[in-house]
């Protein structure tokens, strides 16, 4: 079972839309076909790292469009949550974004553990988190916040897409 796990906030599998659209913001590159909640899109401004971009890779989205793997979105301050648990257990500081994945894995070994279920669960680690210390300052903080993308914001986005033919 293969799981992409994204923020919330930019939910690009679990709530974008399998089209044809520009690789970058201002509609430069060739158009790619891909989940994607459109080339204008703004994401809100959270510490996902590199999962603020407005599409998925082309691979990634045709896996998915296959149904090869799933898609979860994930809120932010639960992946944090997730985070700061494993840099306890395993003296790594993650990256935000994978801190996603982490709290995907960790949900997954709790039920596991709840229906008495042995399991293998492997994981991304991307990096660790040495360069998002602010961003773990605000969470200790109690700065940042949880937040969808409102579906007036996805829709207009989703509105410019590109017209294929």
């Amino acid at each position: 079972r293969l799981v992409a796990v994204e923020p919330t906030s930019c939910p690009t599998l679990t709530r974008g839309h399998f089209a044809y659209d520009y690789g970058d913001s201002v509609g430069l590159t060739p158009l790619m076909q891909m989940y994607t909640l459109g080339h204008d899109f703004v994401p809100p401004g959270i510490h996902a790292g590199g999962l603020r971009y407005h599409g998925d890779s082309a691979l990634v989205s045709q896996l998915y469009h296959e149904g090869v793997l799933e898609a979860i979105a994930v809120p932010q301050l639960a992946t944090f949550e997730s985070g700061v648990m494993f840099s306890k257990a395993e003296g790594i500081v993650p990256a935000p974004e994978s801190n996603h994945a982490i709290h995907a894995a960790i949900d997954e070994a709790l039920r596991c553990k709840e229906r008495g279920e042995g399991k293998t669960i492997l994981f991304t680690l991307s990096g660790h988190g040495h360069f998002d210390m602010a961003s773990y300052d605000r969470y200790f903080s109690g700065e940042l916040t949880d937040q969808d993308y409102p579906e007036e914001a996805l829709q207009a986005a989703l509105g410019n897409l590109p017209q294929v033919k």
